[in-house]
């Protein structure tokens, strides 16, 4: 039976009424107050420099999050640094400082989007950018202008399941230590149920959105973590059975990350039929309890609170991204819209419009400077 519930109404719609009466308020004196308030550290619009605003979104976030920020503030990353490709972190910790350390209400991205698009040229052109995809060239590049190599060990005692066994990295860096989690897949043949693992690392999971109008982020990650079988052109090759057959499969965590990112998946293609699932998703703001996901052995930090939003507003082919970021100052939420940011209660940060949600296993304290001589 075809569902008669309408779909929920255009909120791109809605966000230009809100700029527009944004603007309009502005122009009253009474609003001069808000010029006079305090500037807070990390509390710092950016420029759009033409269809940036997936840039200065992402920025906003890894701005909010302290253990990074204070990487950069502290002049660590300058002993990590890579002769070959310092260019990106450079220009990353020269964005931080001004936003954390500066005295202006906003700043310009222009030395951090040139550094970047030096290496991928379509970040430079004054087009709209996928702000899920714009973030993992980032914490790539971040990485790979920091890495440090260890000699591969072997990692995990023989007690260990082999299911739940993390694989130790050959290279580390501040993004790995942050934003670096693991999936292992199980995987059944239905036949002779011979099991084989395979690990895959990430830093940003991309879960699946199971209804068309409202759902929670628990739906979601039941979605993505429940068994799957493969059966047809998916089927699998068993070494057992030497043909392919068909598998059961199912994903668990076997290292959660300090900084668990979740990319909701609203952009849909189907065939030639392209749509944006605008689907209300209800998500907490504190105590994600991962427990049900994450391999028993290593459950130390089960349960998450919230520190970043990115919005996008619009479809497929145009629309825009603003973020919500909780500040390790002051520990208010505040909402970036460019160059345009104000202050916001707890309760406007659950929004119908979110695409990338930031979570901490700890909570942040206040980034400390390099001491200056």
């Amino acid at each position: 039976m075809t569902s008669q519930q309408p779909f929920p109404p255009d909120d791109f719609g809605i966000y230009y009424v809100l700029a527009e009466c944004s603007d309009h308020y502005d122009a009253f004196p009474a609003n001069k107050a808000a010029e006079n308030q305090p500037h807070f550290q990390g509390v710092t619009g950016l420029r759009n420099l033409g269809n940036t605003c997936y840039m200065n979104s992402i920025l906003q976030c890894l701005c909010s999050i302290s253990p990074l920020v204070e990487y950069f503030l502290s002049g660590k990353y300058i002993t990590a640094l890579q002769k070959d490709c310092s260019k990106v972190a450079t220009a990353f910790a020269y964005v931080m400082t001004d936003m954390w350390l500066g005295d202006s209400d906003c700043v310009s991205p222009e030395i951090f989007r040139s550094a970047l698009g030096t290496l991928y040229p379509a970040f430079t052109k004054k087009t709209q950018q996928d702000a899920q995809e714009f973030l993992i060239y980032v914490l790539n590049e971040l990485h790979e202008s920091l890495k440090k190599y260890h000699r591969r060990r072997s990692c995990e005692k023989e007690s260990i399941p082999r299911c739940c066994r993390k694989a130790i990295a050959s290279e580390s860096s501040i993004v790995t230590r942050l934003f670096e989690g693991q999936l292992n897949y199980s995987i059944m043949c239905l036949k002779c149920e011979n099991c084989t693992y395979r690990n895959e690392v990430f830093t940003v999971l991309s879960i699946p959105i199971p209804s068309q109008y409202k759902c929670s982020l628990q739906d979601c990650l039941q979605c993505f973590f429940q068994q799957d079988t493969l059966t047809w052109n998916n089927q699998i090759h068993c070494s057992f059975c030497e043909t392919k057959q068909e598998a059961a499969v199912r994903a668990s965590i076997s290292k959660a990350p300090k900084i668990m990112i979740f990319h909701l998946k609203r952009f849909d293609i189907l065939g030639t039929m392209k749509r944006k699932l605008r689907t209300d998703i209800h998500y907490p703001l504190t105590n994600l309890d991962l427990t049900p996901y994450i391999c028993p052995v290593f459950r130390k930090h089960p349960k998450y609170n919230l520190c970043a939003v990115v919005n996008h507003f619009g479809d497929l082919d145009g629309g825009h991204y603003t973020a919500f970021c909780k500040n390790s100052v002051t520990h208010a939420w505040f909402s970036f819209d460019d160059t345009r940011v104000s202050e916001i209660p707890d309760t406007s940060v659950q929004t119908a419009t979110a695409y990338l949600l930031f979570y901490s296993c700890q909570p942040f304290s206040i980034p400390i400077e390099k001491c200056k001589s």
